[in-house]
């Protein structure tokens, strides 16, 4: 075997060198040389085959190769051979110096498994990337899964590095961790119940990506963002953001509006108070009057027999106002209904449902609704309860 020591040796002495000085540096030298030669190589393996992938990118913008080239897979791989290179070499250069030659060796190991590492992390977010431009992702977010792998990667390649320092097998490593249980149940507290949580969720379809959901707290009530190994990311409507722990949302309980919003509209139900003493039977000249003056009862007739009170023709205006209005969804239920008298007077309760479910349009158009039903009050013979001392 070629003794790079001993040549590098004969050199320096050749320079004038002392040889005690020349024996002390000589496969030092060799091995600053080699790491140099080392790091020049890396950049020469990173300009010709990663910027060849990345031409090729740019020029055949494929899923896979656009994803490698994002998440730095190859430039991760291309790390450990110069790494390797240096691993193999590093027996010639170190003849006399078993000890540094032995460390050297575990560093090389060391950088190589670490770019491996880094190399697999980039392969499960491709996964990730891959799988969340699907169309099932928004139902099953699978980011807290990826979350979990990546944990337990670098968790087992902690213990293979540590194991190559201590210069023990990883098994027995593993095996004394049984005894340390406790302590790594009480350390990963947090993601073992985010992780259990979050299959929870997903199994349970219980919460998606983009489903509005509000706590009773009152800490969130908002558009879930994110849903991670640890958190729930939700952007509130004041456009704050909000993070909770998705154990919180499984063992408490929260409000999520996504059964409204696939629904063909969203539920207004509000009540008009009137004042008990407005309320009584309508007179043939009332009825006539009603007629002639509100378009929407022209061909209104009570049953035979029955005199119908002003509360219940308003009633019937009500229900022939919201049949009339495009918002209003005739295919959910519309209901109106007079609830139990109080101290305050008759409640009539109006239940419909608006088509429009964004925020703003939805307030508005409840808004305007009752504004009108409220001014009609007394084109009636009635008043709204209103109080007063």
């Amino acid at each position: 075997m070629m003794d790079l020591g001993n040549w590098m040796n004969k050199v320096l002495i050749g320079w004038g060198v002392d040889p005690k000085v020349a024996n002390t540096f000589d496969e030092a030298i060799i091995a600053i040389l080699m790491v140099a030669i080392a790091v020049g190589l890396d950049y020469l393996c990173q300009a010709i085959l990663v910027g060849g992938m990345r031409r090729y990118t740019k020029h055949f913008p494929h899923l896979w190769n656009t994803l490698l080239m994002k998440r730095r897979v190859f430039h991760h791989l291309i790390h450990t051979i110069p790494a390797i290179l240096v691993y193999v070499m590093l027996p010639v250069a170190f003849i006399r110096g078993k000890d540094l030659l032995f460390y050297s060796q575990k560093i090389c190991a060391i950088y190589i498994i670490f770019s491996l590492l880094l190399a697999l992390n980039g392969v499960l977010l491709m996964i990730l990337d891959v799988y969340n431009g699907k169309e099932k992702a928004k139902n099953h977010p699978m980011k807290g899964f990826i979350q979990v792998l990546q944990v337990l990667l670098f968790f087992v390649g902690g213990i293979i590095m540590i194991a190559i320092l201590l210069n023990k097998s990883p098994a027995s490593l593993f095996a004394g961790l049984g005894a340390s249980a406790a302590i790594l149940m009480l350390v990963f507290k947090d993601s073992i119940l985010g992780f259990v949580a979050g299959i929870q969720l997903s199994a349970n379809d219980m919460v998606r990506l983009g489903d509005w959901i509000t706590l009773p707290s009152g800490n969130a009530n908002g558009i879930v963002q994110e849903i991670t190994l640890n958190t729930v990311k939700i952007q509130n409507f004041d456009n704050t953001i909000s993070t909770v722990p998705p154990y919180t949302l499984v063992n408490g309980s929260f409000q999520n509006w996504r059964g409204m919003v696939e629904s063909g509209g969203r539920r207004v139900m509000k009540n008009i108070t009137l004042d008990l003493n407005t309320l009584k039977f309508c007179t043939p000249e009332m009825l006539d009057t009603y007629r002639k003056e509100i378009p929407l009862l022209a061909d209104y007739q009570p049953e035979e027999g029955v005199i119908p009170t002003n509360s219940q023709v308003y009633r019937v205006y009500i229900e022939r106002y919201l049949c009339s209005l495009p918002v209003v969804n005739q295919d959910l239920d519309l209901i109106i209904s007079q609830l139990e008298a109080t101290e305050y007077g008759v409640p009539i309760q109006v239940y419909f449902f608006s088509r429009n479910k964004i925020w703003k349009e939805y307030e508005r158009i409840q808004s305007d609704i009752f504004d009108h039903l409220l001014a009609m009050v007394p084109k009636f013979d009635l008043k709204v309860y209103q109080y007063s001392d």
